[in-house]
């Protein structure tokens, strides 16, 4: 070995000496161990270290664990050493156009370049006054990151994410990750297609680089490469999917990139539902202390609206969403979800949903009894019977699905002690939403189930009015006309008594 090819770093022509051998084993100690360092901690490799392309890495699913991709800009700050010259040993900020001012040189811009390339910009520069010098680089501190979230998500925009020293005696930068910057974009829609993400990573001297992003096969599988790391001025593109799959939008629901579940969310609710309108709805009971657990679902928008009406048909209901790319459809089957236990019915919502509940064409009997014990049913129904009725004129408290009959019945308003009442027919008093009455006389029928005709079921606030029967009528005319008879009546005043009696 020449031993004037192992020199160490002087200034050119100035200070010539050769090498002794106690100085080459040092030197050689120093870059195996500067290699050791290298290898366990990425950030403060040496310069000769050679890396991937970086097309090369996105293909392989090693980006994840590449931050020796990330890319120099001004406000980074850089530690710059050179072995044997102290003096010159340093940290150094990278100035807003992206240059360093470096002893001996002046300005080496290192904008858009790597940590690598870096090091060889400034090692060329030096050899301009030094003779081989042997240079690192590494990062100490590095700037804030811009970087763009469009499409699905809550809040879209461009998001400042600045960077922080991981743990450990010799700290890294922490980068941030795909997952990361879209919780800082308050996590994605219900309708976002997690499995086409796209993140679109600008070039200095080409068109942008598009990197594929599966955030599903990262849920389901693991696969933690999926989570990319991001660089300066990158563009996460989350798109909207094609086929809605609520079962799969419950399971990414529950992800750390979702909005959380207390987060309230305005919706609107019409068609037939207690008190239609606009609502707050949060997850978890609507109705008790322990409004913070669960999701935000349909269920708890229906009670937050007093419940279903009873002519309300739960197969058909749907949720309105508007997706970055126009209106969508989302159906929703209750009756599935109460009669096989298909949670992914009940639909996770978002802000902005609008929930349609449609009316029944026909009224099945038997679900009618099943809706009624349903938590998404009213409490329960205000009816009130008046005429000759055996009990106070106080309202009564009705299940939800109750029936004429079952009115007519309960606590003895219609009980076979009260010889008054006219039995085989009532009148039924409805007031309708536009604020108009409707008044027919239905033909009472104790045997029959639920029926339009015979024995309707009630809403809230009807009125039964339950008449005199026939005899009860003559009596009373009787007693009102003969009540004033006196020893000083005469004939033609009695005769016209009997006369009003038969009219």
């Amino acid at each position: 070995m020449n031993p004037k090819e192992n020199t160490q770093p002087v200034v050119n022509a100035d200070f010539p000496k050769q090498i002794t051998a106690p100085v080459l084993s040092l030197t050689l100690c120093a870059i195996a161990a500067n290699g050791i360092v290298a290898a366990r901690f990425p950030l403060a490799a040496a310069a000769q270290v050679r890396l991937q392309p970086e097309t090369e890495i996105a293909q392989s699913g090693g980006i994840r664990r590449s931050p020796e991709s990330y890319k120099l800009g001004g406000g980074d700050r850089i530690l710059v050493e050179i072995l044997e010259v102290p003096d010159l040993t340093r940290n150094y900020e990278v100035l807003s156009d992206g240059s360093v001012n470096l002893p001996l040189i002046g300005l080496v811009s290192v904008r858009g370049r790597t940590l690598v390339e870096a090091t060889n910009i400034i090692r060329n520069a030096y050899r301009r006054v030094l003779k081989d010098p042997i240079v690192t680089v590494s990062l100490v501190a590095a700037r804030p990151l811009n970087v763009g979230v469009i499409g699905e998500v809550t809040r879209p925009g461009n998001f400042t994410i600045t960077l922080t020293p991981g743990p450990g005696v010799a700290p890294s930068v922490q980068y941030p990750t795909v997952t990361q910057a879209i919780r800082l974009a308050e996590g994605v829609t219900g309708v976002a297609d997690i499995r086409n993400i796209r993140v679109r990573r600008p070039q200095p001297d080409g068109p942008d680089q598009v990197l594929n992003v599966n955030l599903w096969k990262f849920l389901q599988e693991g696969d933690i490469s999926q989570d990319i790391i991001l660089q300066d001025r990158d563009t996460i593109v989350i798109p909207t999917v094609a086929n809605f799959n609520q079962a799969e939008a419950r399971q990414f629901a529950t992800a750390n990139f979702s909005p959380p579940p207390e987060k309230p969310r305005s919706i609107s609710i019409v068609g037939q539902v207690t008190r239609p309108g606009a609502y707050v709805v949060i997850g978890g009971n609507t109705t008790s202390d322990l409004s913070r657990e669960g999701f935000p679902t349909v269920i708890r928008a229906i009670q937050l609206a007093g419940g279903i009406t009873s002519e309300a048909d739960i197969r058909q209901i749907q949720v309105r969403r508007v997706t970055r790319r126009g209106e969508q459809i989302i159906p929703v089957n209750l009756w599935q979800f109460l009669e096989s236990g298909d949670g992914s019915q009940d639909t996770i919502l978002q802000e902005g949903d609008t929930i349609v509940v449609p009316k029944a064409t026909l009224v099945n009997p038997a679900e009618a009894g099943v809706l009624a014990n349903t938590n998404f049913a009213p409490p329960g129904i205000n009816v009130f019977i008046v005429g000759e009725v055996n009990t106070s004129l106080d309202p009564l408290r009705l299940p939800a699905n109750a029936t004429l009959n079952q009115a007519l019945i309960s606590r003895g308003f219609f009980g076979y002690g009260n010889n008054r009442a006219r039995r085989n027919q009532v009148e039924l008093v409805r007031l309708n939403n536009d604020g108009t009455a409707t008044k027919r006389t239905i033909e009472v029928d104790l045997t029959q189930g639920i029926n339009e005709e015979l024995n309707p079921q009630l809403r809230n606030n009807d009125m039964i009015i339950v008449s005199r029967n026939g005899l009860t009528k003559l009596v009373d005319r009787m007693n009102t006309v003969i009540g004033p008879v006196g020893p000083a009546t005469g004939v033609l005043n009695f005769i016209s008594i009997l006369r009003s009696l038969f009219r």
